[in-house]
This record gives structure tokens, C-alpha cells and sequence, in this order.
């Protein structure tokens, strides 16, 4: 659904425009309900889901057993620290000012289409992940099928 990456500006209010060539499909998708949360795997990055997909990825973090700290983590990180936002009609999005201090985003970010999602960096944390290659001893089974 959504793909891409696009610089972005952070207004003064902490708001986002979402790039027009999605607003259609985020229109479609979710009425222009998001949600906003922390990207439990990487550092200096949110993920902005739709909020149907984002119920689905709710419903199955909230499944994991609470008695692993892992799980515990990534409940809090996902579900505990979801916000809901929704576009408004010139299509921009508040982002908490919490979640921007979190993973250091302040004017300038990248948002990526990621699919099902978007992943919101910081343009310092986008840019040092763009600029980590893939090595042999990083490459899985799986990635070794690809033919690109």
C-alpha cells in the first residue's frame, strides 16, 4: 500500500503533512485515522500505522505472555505508547512532542511507506541506517532467495 521515502518538514505545532500521493490511500484505508507509536526494534524512529492495521498489530502484541521482559517491552514500546491521531484537511498529523523528543526528531524527518505502514525518522537516525550496508554474515536464508 504505502511506499516511498519522502523529507519532511516538522511545522511549529508538531505537525506533519502527509505527502499528497498518500493522503488518498490514508483516506481510504483508515479515514484518515492513524496511529502513532515506537518503533521497538530501532532507535530515532516511529511507526505510524493505519488504524485498522494498527488493531491488528495491537491485538497481537497484547497476545504475548507478559512473563517474558522482551514481551513486556514491546507492549509498552507499541501499545502503552500509542497515540491516535487524524489528518486533518489540509492532511497533516500532530506528532506528541513526547514521541519526537524520544527518538530525536525536531524539523526535519523522513517518512518511509513501509507497506501495511510508515516508519517517521529523524533525518540524523534515517541517514546512518541508509548508510549501513548489508554484509555477508548479515544475510539470512530467506534473503539469500531474493533475486534483485
Amino acid at each position: 500500500m504505502f511506499q516511498g521515502e519522502t523529507a519532511i518538514t516538522i511545522d511549529d505545532k508538531g505537525r506533519l503533512a502527509i505527502p499528497t500521493a498518500f493522503r488518498e490511500l490514508v483516506g481510504k484505508a483508515c479515514g484518515g485515522r492513524l496511529v502513532i507509536t515506537y518503533n521497538p526494534f530501532e532507535a530515532g524512529c516511529l511507526f505510524i500505522y493505519p488504524q485498522a492495521e494498527w488493531e491488528r498489530v495491537r491485538d497481537a502484541v497484547n497476545k504475548l505472555p507478559g512473563s517474558l521482559s522482551a514481551h513486556r517491552r514491546m507492549q509498552r514500546n507499541l501499545v502503552g505508547s500509542a497515540a491516535h491521531v487524524e489528518m486533518d484537511g489540509s492532511g497533516r498529523i500532530g506528532v506528541p512532542a513526547s514521541h519526537r523528543a524520544a527518538v530525536g526528531i525536531e524539523r526535519k524527518a523522513v517518512l518511509l511507506g513501509m507497506g501495511d505502514k510508515f516508519e517517521l525518522w529523524s533525518e540524523q537516525a534515517h541517514h546512518a541506517q541508509i548508510r549501513q550496508v548489508i554484509t555477508d554474515e548479515d544475510l539470512s536464508e530467506q534473503m539469500l532467495e531474493l533475486k534483485l
